[in-house]
């Protein structure tokens, strides 16, 4: 399963351009390969971020300008593509995993390859200028990163990478950003092989994370969760009825439980969405059945600020490009969309809900872009699919101490009167329409915060959390 790509899979599948009906409104707002230089072919993990002015920001595994070795680029939420970064091979080749917001504003991320060896982990920022930040050496150190690190409550930036000659089954890495580097944990097979997801930060400090492979007693993968010191524990192996190879990211939902989906096994053999407790008790509340649901996920979940969970299949449907559903959390399953060819093919990437309420992704192929297209096997798109649901604030950082700053991306947020943590008023300042900061009070208690501006007041999709 090592570096597996999953468009290789999907080409069994004969793309046959269609019409369906949508039940959900899905945009196409742009086509990759429309003009020369596009990024071209998105994949897994893919991680969309929103970037401080509002704007979107993820990588491509392919195209650009030089030698097509992958790009940075940023699209408006009106659908204006700017490519920011082209890649060298100097600075990095293949950027399979997407960004990560930090809390200085920068982008970081990371690439498969490049630079001599194995890849590197990079940030930049939102005007293109890229920094180079470590330099995967092909040892203990592991390499071949297909995801973005997150960045912990110490300020410190923590991700996974598929591993190298010296550490062949994937490595835990913790990063600052200038760049000190330290292995945290090597996987071995008997405790996970080739983690191919980003990690997540649970509310208890620790973090979680799945491979795709390897686990006790099975070669299905696992979930797991490890300490910032690097003491790992198996919370779950994955057995084939529960699912197989976990690709996409999990997530900590409202009710303090993890959620995530798997590529195989479960009922029907196409892949399952679990529920597990931090405990590490996993239960399956979905088994895809491929056609009318779609199969094979790579992406994760997101969970809206319904309090529903959205997610794409990267196969299946009734036209066998892929769908986008919706799962509520007692399990009833909708397929919101079922891919057309035209609107896109094989979505790999997991959604991400904009500030302004709509969700955004994109795929690996489909779509009507003439460049690199060939017999309608296009270069994918990038999409918004909309539930209606309205604007919130997200939490730049959603755990600190009383006194600490803290960012707050927004929708107009200029002329913003208030904001306040669980009830508690706090100092703000507001820096653009779409982003401002706030300090943590005294007598703040954990609870979402809210922002009374001119159009309303908004809260946070989730909780903040008063350290000690």
């Amino acid at each position: 399963m090592r570096n597996m790509r999953i468009h290789g899979l999907c080409a069994l599948v004969a793309l046959v351009l269609a019409v369906t009906a949508a039940h959900a409104q899905i945009s196409v707002l742009y086509n990759f390969g429309s003009k020369s230089g596009d990024p071209l072919q998105p994949s897994y993990s893919g991680i969309v971020a929103q970037g401080r002015d509002g704007n979107l920001y993820t990588t491509s595994v392919s195209g650009g300008t030089g030698p097509g070795s992958g790009t940075v680029f940023k699209i408006t939420p009106g659908g204006t593509l700017k490519v920011l970064f082209n890649f060298d091979n100097l600075h990095g080749s293949t950027p399979y995993g997407g960004l990560t917001l930090g809390s200085d504003g920068k982008l970081y991320g990371t690439t498969d390859t490049g630079n001599g060896c194995c890849g590197v982990i990079f940030k930049i920022t939102t005007t293109g200028n890229l920094t180079v930040i470590y330099t995967f050496q092909g040892g203990l150190d592991g390499g071949a990163s297909t995801t973005p690190p997150i960045q912990g409550r110490d300020g410190k930036f923590y991700g996974t990478s598929n591993g190298s000659l010296a550490a062949p089954y994937g490595t835990i890495y913790q990063v600052t950003a200038a760049g000190t580097f330290k292995t945290l944990y090597d996987f071995d097979v008997t405790h996970g092989a080739y983690p191919q997801a980003p990690l997540v930060q649970g509310t208890d400090g620790d973090f979680y994370g799945t491979t795709t492979n390897g686990g006790s007693g099975s070669s299905d993968g696992e979930v797991f969760k490890i300490t910032s010191k690097g003491v790992l524990t198996v919370l779950f192996p994955f057995d084939g009825v529960h699912g197989v190879s976990p690709f996409g990211p999990l997530i900590q939902a409202h009710d303090g439980n993890f959620y995530g989906t798997t590529f195989g096994g479960g009922a029907n053999n196409f892949g399952t969405v679990f529920r597990m407790t931090p405990a590490g008790v996993v239960t399956v509340i979905h088994s895809f059945n491929f056609n009318p649901d779609g199969g094979r996920p790579t992406a994760g979940l997101m969970q809206g600020t319904d309090g529903n969970f959205y997610g794409t299949t990267s196969d299946g449907g009734t036209l066998g490009f892929g769908t986008a559903f919706r799962l509520t959390p007692g399990g009833t399953y909708t397929v919101l969309y079922t891919f057309d060819g035209t609107t896109g093919a094989y979505p790999l990437v997991t959604l991400m809900q904009h500030t302004s309420g709509l969700m955004y992704a994109d795929t690996q192929r489909g779509g009507t872009g003439p460049n690199f297209c060939s017999g309608g096997n296009c270069s994918g798109v990038f999409y918004s699919l909309s539930e209606g649901l309205g604007p919130y604030v997200n939490l730049v950082t959603r755990a600190a101490k009383v006194g600490k700053k803290i960012g707050i991306l927004g929708q107009g947020l200029k002329g913003t009167t208030a904001v306040s943590f669980n009830g508690t008023p706090a100092v703000f300042k507001v820096v653009s329409a779409t982003y401002m900061t706030a300090t943590v009070p005294v007598g703040a208690s954990n609870g979402p915060v809210t922002v009374t501006t001119p159009g309303g007041t908004l809260a946070s999709n989730k909780d903040f959390l008063v350290l000690p």
